[in-house]
């Protein structure tokens, strides 16, 4: 049965240029419920995003920091480079494959706009 959920919130850029990040909580990924596919989708809804968004996971069952890895961009895509002057806005749906336990979300080079919401699917 798939899992749907929120990983991250709306999180508003201060809109004064500096540059913020947000990591956030972990989330229950496919290895986590013992399934063999390891299909995730992401959607992110974002409004004149300029940063990167990227997913990480662990196939530790209690993840220290250490634990964490950043998925492959070439199995997962950045989305909104800052140092481009890409801004993004609208929905953007991701997949990666993994029998990855925790799965988590990480906003980093923010400088500008709106992170309305992160949902997962697994």
């Amino acid at each position: 049965m798939a899992q749907s959920e929120t990983i991250l919130t709306a999180q508003t850029h201060p809109g004064d240029s500096t540059i913020e990040s947000v990591t956030g909580e972990k989330f229950k990924g496919d290895g986590y419920y013992g399934r063999s596919d390891g299909f995730h989708t992401v959607q992110y809804n974002i409004t004149g995003f300029q940063g990167k968004i990227k997913m990480q996971a662990t196939l530790a069952t209690n993840p220290v920091d250490a634990d964490w890895f950043t998925l492959d961009a070439t199995e997962h895509e950045t989305i909104g480079f800052a140092n481009d002057g890409a801004i993004a806005t609208g929905s953007h749906i991701k997949n990666f494959t993994g029998n990855y336990v925790w799965v988590r979300v990480v906003v980093s080079s923010w400088t500008d706009g709106t992170v309305n919401s992160i949902q997962l699917n697994h």
